[in-house]
């Protein structure tokens, strides 16, 4: 693919946020592609679940029809219904395949839009805006989701053009795509985040709605495509689901024999609740939470198998 083709390659970005320090080495911008094959009962980000653009309502920063008509007007499927109480609801059945004018006559951010068509260039020209902070740290760009590579051609071309601007790469991936992405993204990486959630398949699709043979595949097929890629392995730990030491030890027990892969346990947090409520679905996770004496129980057994290969977030 040409330089020129990889420009004008389009895909759906849902959040660009810069000035990262957890997602891969040193200060990154993250972006954010939508779409994602995986349905995690504890995803933080419900917004870049599906593969098309979503209308939320941030009902704290709408002005309410008592004071602002604008989006009603706006709205070209009448999908915006004025409720008695001068609130705003959305019509889910008719808010579909339009240009949603109405979020962009709202004057308070009240109406967002999930998900916006971008070029490779245009989200490159902002990752380049902090060009200077990733020669520093030893930073750069990541990319996530969603599942990113589940954009696969936009994806690649964001990497190969990260590449020709001497821009470093990461991805934060579940893994559940086709090895051809996979394995063409590789020479492209400089780092790879890649999530093992549990060993067992008929646990992990319970919870997530897809069988992990496919991820762990290629898993094993990444880590011994190039033995000098860094590659950290990540699980998050939810109650219910793997927050036991025979889920964890059997993890690690995976990831051991691979020695250029490291392994960090992400502790189950609450911070993507309220996205769900602008999107009108319902928090899967209610209000659980994870003890944090079963984490450093956890964090233990992890460590008596894997030693210094173990990163623990502070």
């Amino acid at each position: 693919m040409s330089a020129f083709e990889d420009k004008k390659k389009k895909g759906l970005v849902f959040n660009i946020q810069k000035y990262s320090v957890h997602d891969g080495p040193g200060i990154r911008t993250i972006v954010f592609l939508k779409g994602c094959p995986l349905s995690c009962r504890w995803c933080s980000n419900p917004e870049s679940q599906r593969r098309e653009p979503e209308l939320a309502v941030n009902p704290g920063r709408c002005l309410t029809f008592a004071k602002c008509t604008r989006c009603l007007q706006a709205c070209l499927r009448g999908a915006i219904i004025r409720e008695v109480d001068d609130s705003l609801r959305i019509d889910r059945s008719l808010c579909s395949g339009c240009p949603m004018n109405c979020a962009e006559a709202c004057p308070s951010q009240g109406l967002i839009v999930y998900g916006q068509e971008r070029t490779v260039d245009d989200v490159l020209s902002v990752v380049e805006q902090d060009a200077a902070f990733y020669i520093r740290s030893s930073g750069g760009l990541t990319l996530s989701g969603g599942e990113p590579l589940l954009q696969g051609e936009f994806a690649l071309a964001l990497l190969r053009d990260a590449r020709r601007r001497r821009i470093k790469t990461a991805v934060e991936t579940c893994g559940m795509v086709p090895w051809k992405t996979l394995e063409a993204a590789a020479p492209y990486l400089n780092y790879v985040l890649y999530d093992i959630k549990h060993m067992d398949s008929g646990i992990h699709e319970e919870q997530t709605g897809c069988s992990n043979e496919t991820i762990l595949e290629n898993f094993q097929k990444l880590a011994a495509l190039d033995p000098d890629k860094s590659i950290l392995a990540r699980t998050p730990v939810i109650p219910g689901f793997n927050d036991s030491e025979e889920a964890i030890k059997a993890i690690a027990q995976f990831i051991k024999p691979f020695p250029n892969v490291r392994y960090e346990m992400l502790p189950y947090h609450r911070l993507g609740t309220q996205k769900y409520h602008f999107l009108d679905r319902v928090p899967p996770m209610d209000e659980v939470t994870l003890d944090k004496s079963i984490m450093a129980k956890l964090v233990d057994v992890a460590r008596n198998v894997l030693g210094d290969r173990l990163e623990v977030v502070k």
